[in-house]
């Protein structure tokens, strides 16, 4: 099965990113204001050729027509506000849950999860803590992981947890065996790609991500099925993950710091 899942994060209105979800200037650079969000979103509208699903949607009835997903990660406190503009346009988003983060500052609370549930928005896990390196984490980390992450949103929501999203972008095989022993039947990760693939009866889907300052015309190129543009995401995003495992954590303060160097050129 072939399906394009587009990977965003905190959508706010008034660009203070610094209200929701993880700080710092590596997680705000994927956190976007309320209008560019919403012009990526009629930008795909204008071109759309394929239905918008939802991956309760995918477990029950395995399509052909590759359809599109909207995903959304680590459970901050905006993700109220950005289904609010999804509704506007009739589509239900994936909104990943960062389970040990929950009720705390800058994160979603039990009632706002229930809430966005009740609408028919999709609540899945984002792990327990958000390890940056998840793939290197041991079995026992991430049986722990899964583990309770869904066991917290299950009693949220009064329903098991079967779908969830890889944190840090960095996946591998017995990331998603884990996910699957916890009961996840559908997994994103962060891989530039619409081909799925099976782990242990779980799902396994790719994801393009989107950045604050992303051309909308990008998000659209993307879901018409870009042969040439998502190539270049596919090559792009392993030339960085041959990076990550050479250079582990120094990759990760590097990152950092890089960040921190463009938010200073934006602001000045």
């Amino acid at each position: 099965m072939r399906c394009t899942s587009l990977l965003f994060h905190d959508v706010l209105p008034d660009g203070q990113w610094q209200a929701s979800g993880f700080s710092g200037a590596d997680a705000d650079a994927y956190k976007m204001h309320t209008d560019e969000f919403r012009r990526h979103l009629e930008t795909v509208a204008r071109g759309l050729r394929r239905r918008v699903t939802t991956g309760p949607e995918l477990l029950a009835n395995p399509v052909t027509d590759h359809p599109l997903t909207f995903t959304f990660d680590d459970g901050g406190e905006s993700a109220l506000h950005t289904a609010d503009v999804l509704d506007e346009f009739g589509w239900k988003g994936h909104f990943f849950v960062t389970g040990g983060r929950i009720g705390t500052p800058g994160f979603l609370d039990r009632g706002q999860i229930q809430e966005m549930w009740r609408r028919g928005h999709i609540i899945g896990s984002h792990s327990y803590t958000h390890p940056l390196r998840m793939a290197i984490c041991s079995k026992a980390q991430l049986d722990d992981e899964w583990g309770r992450s869904c066991e917290v949103l299950s009693e949220i929501v009064g329903e098991p947890i079967r779908v969830a999203s890889v944190p840090g972008g960095l996946y591998s095989r017995a990331v998603a065996s884990s996910a699957a022993k916890a009961g996840i039947r559908l997994l994103f990760n962060s891989e530039p790609v619409t081909q799925s693939h099976m782990v242990d009866g779980c799902l396994v889907l790719g994801r393009f991500y989107v950045m604050r300052g992303h051309d909308p015309n990008r998000s659209a190129a993307l879901v018409a099925g870009s042969p040439p543009l998502q190539m270049r995401e596919y090559l792009f995003w392993n030339s960085k993950k041959v990076g990550k495992k050479v250079l582990g954590s120094v990759w990760l303060k590097a990152r950092v710091l890089w960040m921190e160097h463009q938010a200073r050129k934006e602001q000045s």
